[in-house]
C-alpha cells in the first residue's frame, strides 16, 4: 500500500494537480490537508474517476479541511477530536485502511509568535498527543500524517540560523513534535534519510522554491509495529514545479503487507 500526504492549499484550485499526480505516482491512499471545501461541495466524482472510490472528508469553507482518499475500503471513520468539545476548525480525519489506523491532521500554523494563534497551536498539539495516547497509539499498526507545521530539527530547514526562533522552528513547537515521537512513533522520512536535506514546503514569497529555501514540515509518523513494513519513503518535488502549485509537495511511503 502506497500512502501519501499532501497539503494541496485548496482542492478545487488544485484539482487538476491532484488528478495528474495521482496518475503519475499511483498512491493507494492520499491524505490531503487544506482542502478548503465544505463537505457538500467536495469533488467526489473527480476523485472517484482518479481511482479513489473510498473517501473520508472533514471540510469547511475557505480554510482548513482534511480528507483521506483511498482505493481500499475505509473502516471506523472519525473526524475531529473525540474527547471533549469538538474543534470548530476542520483539522482531523481518521480511518482504518488494510488494518492500519491512519490519522490525517492539519496542525495550526500558529503565527504570529506570542499571539493567541501560537498558544492555540501548542494547545492543539497537546490535545492531539493526549488523544493519540489514550485512543490510538498502541501495539498495532498506526500512522499519523499531514502538515504538522513543524520543522523538527535544524536539518529540516534550509537556513537554521535564519530560522532559529521563528514559527515552525521554535523550542515549544519542537518539544511538541518530540512529544508525539515519545508516544513510540518514528519519523519515517528521517529514519530512511538520516542525513537528508529535502524539504516539503517552500514559501511563495522570495522565490523560495527556485532557491530551495525550504522546510520539512509535512510528516509521516508510524508506530513500532508498522515501521519494519515501511519502505521507499520519499518527498516528490514534481508538483511544486507545475504552474500555480501548492506551496507544499507530497510525502510518500510504501507499506508492505503484514
Amino acid at each position: 500500500m502506497k500512502l501519501a500526504t499532501w497539503n494541496v492549499n485548496s482542492l478545487r484550485a488544485r484539482l487538476d494537480h491532484v488528478v495528474r499526480w495521482a496518475e503519475l505516482a499511483a498512491p493507494d491512499v492520499l491524505c490531503l490537508q487544506e482542502t478548503k471545501v465544505v463537505d457538500g461541495s467536495f469533488p467526489h466524482e473527480a476523485m472517484a474517476q482518479a481511482g479513489f472510490v473510498h473517501r473520508a472528508i472533514h471540510g469547511q469553507k475557505t480554510y482548513n479541511g482534511v480528507a483521506i482518499l483511498s482505493r481500499f475500503p475505509l473502516e471506523d471513520v472519525e473526524v475531529n477530536f473525540v474527547d471533549g468539545e469538538p474543534d470548530a476548525q476542520a483539522r482531523i480525519v481518521r480511518a482504518t485502511i488494510q488494518g492500519v489506523r491512519v490519522v490525517d491532521v492539519y496542525v495550526p500554523n500558529g503565527a504570529p509568535l506570542n499571539s493567541p494563534k501560537f498558544q492555540y497551536k501548542l494547545d492543539w498539539l497537546a490535545r492531539l498527543t493526549a488523544e493519540l495516547r489514550a485512543h490510538e497509539v498502541a501495539s498495532g499498526p498506526f500512522l499519523l500524517c499531514g502538515d504538522l507545521n513543524i520543522a523538527p530539527t535544524d536539518a529540516d530547514t534550509h537556513d537554521p540560523f535564519d530560522a532559529a526562533g521563528d514559527i515552525l522552528c521554535t523550542p515549544p513547537e519542537r518539544d511538541a513534535f518530540k512529544a508525539l515521537i515519545d508516544l513510540g512513533l518514528t519519523d519515517v522520512w528521517r529514519h530512511a534519510h538520516p542525513f537528508g536535506t529535502d524539504y516539503s514546503w517552500w514559501d511563495y514569497r522570495g522565490q523560495g522554491f527556485r532557491y530551495n529555501k525550504g522546510f520539512r514540515i509535512d510528516h509521516i509518523l508510524v508506530s513500532k509495529a508498522l515501521r519494519p513494513r515501511c519502505r521507499d519513503v520519499e518527498i516528490d518535488r514534481r508538483p511544486r514545479e507545475w504552474d500555480t502549485p501548492s506551496d507544499h509537495t507530497p510525502v510518500c511511503v510504501t507499506i508492505d503487507p503484514a
